[in-house]
């Protein structure tokens, strides 16, 4: 087959240490329909999201979800960015679908294939937390929350993690039950969220922590409540119990009582999780990345003495980069990049290059204009090499907190460069661009070392 260097799934970027390019999924914007068929699930409140003007949407997984709604003429993703950080938004969410575990040997099963300890987490507590495979790579990230001392809930992202943790049990002695439950997930974000969630549940909803669960009934509709979310801004998600018959008796007093404060039904604002350093699975993360690579190595403990997968290729990952050794060509960094305002949802993995050479040299995954730093910001792969002879700071997670020197240029397309068919600058940031209410859960673990020391 003759390569033709000018195709987006060609380029001339390293990729030896993946089996899979990153850019096979460089599709670019097809002026097409997405089909609304019967192969793809729609969540118990995808007519709901419908009847409140959800005018666009992406499949993740295999559920439809929204990804607009507010009209460009009113104001767009701006107005939404706009009820997200100064109101209050309602997202549906039930793409995140729930795979309970449940047994007496739950926490057991759950703490081998998950990295962090499981036993650290207390009923009526949650965690974020990643699977990986025996690779080390990272097959999902998601909320863990234990409802029950012998039950676990993994809220996950964009995989089939199902069928691994059922796969998982073959051959070993587990006594637990994995299934999905018919539980979906809504998130109240913003700052008026905790106004929304105590006219809906009471004062009660002021005692649970960053992470903390509350068991509630809203509309006489049992639902499980968490002080959690996608956004980096203060919110709560509301886990309704039953959902494909309780979906309209819960979103509805929901809505009502959110737009009585001033808010919305929105889409998950991804510009704002990127300016929280928020990774984004199928974008950022998959199974051939490490958490090394992402700001993701807190999630591999030195203190887990039980065994789980993918520990001994993780910990061998640890100890290569501890020693200088870095194992792979690309690490993710943040980017604060020129150019027009990006305020649509990429289509592709936009290319990166270095700008003294002009070699294409990774992949821009998340990218999005923010308002409050009135720049283009972004999540790419860049050269580890060229962030190494950049910088004395060891490429582990300490990097995301470093001013690193570096410039690259980042190709967008012609709708947002500065000059059409010319790539845009690009300076390395530190992640998060803007912090989170809530500290994230790196933030945490770096607290909690600190409070070891």
């Amino acid at each position: 087959m003759t390569r033709n260097s000018d195709h987006p799934n060609y380029p001339s970027i390293d990729q030896s240490d993946r089996a899979v390019p990153r850019n096979l999924r460089q599709s670019g914007d097809a002026d097409i329909d997405l089909v609304i068929t019967t192969r793809v699930r729609k969540s118990p409140f995808w007519h709901l999201s419908v009847e409140e003007g959800c005018h666009q949407a992406t499949v993740y997984n295999h559920m439809y979800h929204p990804r607009a709604f507010i009209d460009p003429e009113d104001g767009g993703s701006k107005a939404e960015y706009d009820l997200l950080v100064n109101h209050v938004a309602l997202w549906d969410v039930a793409v995140e679908r729930q795979i309970r575990v449940k047994g007496p040997d739950a926490e057991a099963f759950v703490n081998y294939v998950i990295t962090r300890d499981a036993t650290d987490i207390e009923p009526m507590r949650g965690k974020y937390a990643i699977c990986c495979d025996y690779d080390g790579g990272i097959l999902n990230d998601f909320v863990l929350l234990r409802p029950a001392e012998d039950e676990f809930w993994f809220s996950i992202a964009d995989s089939d993690l199902l069928l691994w943790l059922r796969g998982v049990t073959v051959g070993h002695d587990f006594d637990v039950d994995i299934d999905e439950i018919d539980v979906s997930p809504m998130q109240i974000q913003g700052p008026k969220s905790i106004d929304v969630m105590e006219s809906l549940i009471g004062d009660a909803v002021e005692d649970v922590p960053y992470y903390g669960l509350l068991e509630a009934t809203i509309n006489e509709v049992p639902v499980l409540v968490s002080q959690t979310g996608f956004s980096g801004e203060a919110g709560f998600e509301i886990y309704v119990r039953e959902a494909t018959s309780n979906a309209e008796a819960v979103w509805n007093p929901v809505l009502d009582t959110v737009k009585d404060h001033g808010g919305a039904a929105t889409p998950v604002n991804g510009r704002r999780r990127i300016a929280a350093g928020i990774l984004s699975l199928g974008q950022d993360i998959d199974y051939e990345t490490s958490p090394f690579q992402v700001n993701l190595g807190y999630q591999v403990p030195d203190d887990k003495d039980a065994n789980y997968i993918g520990k001994a290729e993780l910990e061998r990952q640890k100890e290569a980069i501890q020693n200088g050794e870095y194992p792979f060509t690309h690490k993710l960094v943040g980017l604060k990049m020129a150019g027009d305002p990006i305020l649509e949802w990429a289509s592709d993995f936009w290319l990166i290059s270095d700008p003294e050479t002009g070699d294409e040299c990774g992949y821009l995954t998340s990218a999005g204009w923010n308002p409050e730093l009135e720049t283009n910001i972004g999540l790419g792969f860049v050269p580890a090499a060229t962030l190494q002879a950049a910088t004395d700071v060891p490429l582990d997670d300490s990097i995301y907190d470093a001013d690193v020197d570096v410039e690259f240029e980042v190709h967008l397309p012609d709708e947002y460069a500065e000059v059409p068919g010319e790539p845009v600058y690009a300076t390395v940031a530190k992640v998060p661009f803007k912090e989170s209410v809530n500290p994230s859960a790196r933030e945490q673990a770096k607290l909690h070392a600190r409070d070891e020391r």
